[in-house]
């Protein structure tokens, strides 16, 4: 049984705050850099080659990527060979969120509640997803989700029958409907199968998997590309303003579902993706 600290857990997500709302990850810059090279619309070109400009300085000035500096998303996924001690994990995560955008200057974007819309003035509370697993490390991603792009998201009920077309249909929908608003090129993260809640669980947890990287599922990798390549081919660009680049990926995750259910979801997010992941 390892013992870990919460404390270690609070500066971890700090720290990984701070770092995902003014740095992008690797695997991201790496995208948007292709693009570059890759766009045919010539106003396309000039939009990649200003949001890459704003990139490096927000790297170099430490101003934030995006003034919507988001909701904190945080996937753990937990060793069941750990101990925690010295406090709840719960609180540990939001102390970090809290340190985080406060520290760091960042936006904070959260309200109490739902309707009377009081802001909590420190970014929290997160939305937390636990996941238990094997070992004796804790994975800790942090993610967050700008709502300019997470309004675009949708969940789609579907039909068994629907099958495979359906899902397809499903997420062209959304991109369309989403068109300008998600500030593409979007990453386009979707969860297929499980429950209402459950898939779209797996499409937020979609947006975190490396660009470029494809499912191990034959038939999953096939949608991926070929969605891939139809969202390309609507015509919204960079910006909305038109071009080849409406989105850098389309990951797919899928899990078990029910007999009489098909459920999907499409988690969109912007040309930034922000994530950050470390294991301690």
């Amino acid at each position: 049984m390892r013992t870990v600290h919460v404390e270690e857990i609070t500066r971890n997500i700090k720290e990984m705050c701070i770092e995902a709302n003014h740095f992008l990850s690797p695997d991201m810059k790496e995208a948007m850099e292709n693009a570059v090279t890759t766009e045919k619309s010539p106003l396309g070109c000039q939009i990649l080659g200003q949001l890459k400009e704003n990139m490096q300085i927000a790297g170099e000035d430490m101003i934030p990527i995006c003034q919507d500096t988001g909701m904190a998303v945080i996937f753990m996924e937990i060793g069941q060979d750990i101990h925690f001690e010295g406090g709840l994990l719960s609180e540990a995560v939001n102390e970090g969120v809290r340190q985080g955008y406060v520290e760091g200057f960042l936006r904070k974007s959260v309200v109490k509640d739902p309707l009377i819309r009081e802001n909590t003035k420190d970014n929290t509370p997160a939305v937390i997803h636990y996941e238990i697993v094997a070992g004796d490390k804790v994975k800790i991603t942090v993610a967050p989700k700008g709502f300019g792009s997470e309004n675009m998201s949708r969940v789609f009920m579907l039909k068994p029958a629907d099958g495979i077309d359906g899902v397809k249909n499903a997420v062209l929908t959304a991109v369309k409907d989403a068109g300008p608003n998600a500030c593409p090129p979007m990453v386009v993260g979707v969860g297929i199968g499980g429950t209402f809640e459950k898939c779209a669980i797996l499409a937020k947890k979609a947006l975190t998997r490396k660009v470029g990287s494809h499912s191990d599922i034959p038939y999953v990798k096939e949608m991926e590309e070929e969605l891939l390549k139809k969202i390309n081919g609507l015509g919204i660009g960079p910006g909305g303003l038109g071009g080849t680049t409406t989105a850098l990926a389309v990951n797919i995750n899928t899990y078990p579902t029910h007999i009489a259910g098909l459920p999907v979801a499409i988690n969109i997010c912007c040309h930034v993706n922000r994530h950050v992941i470390r294991e301690i």
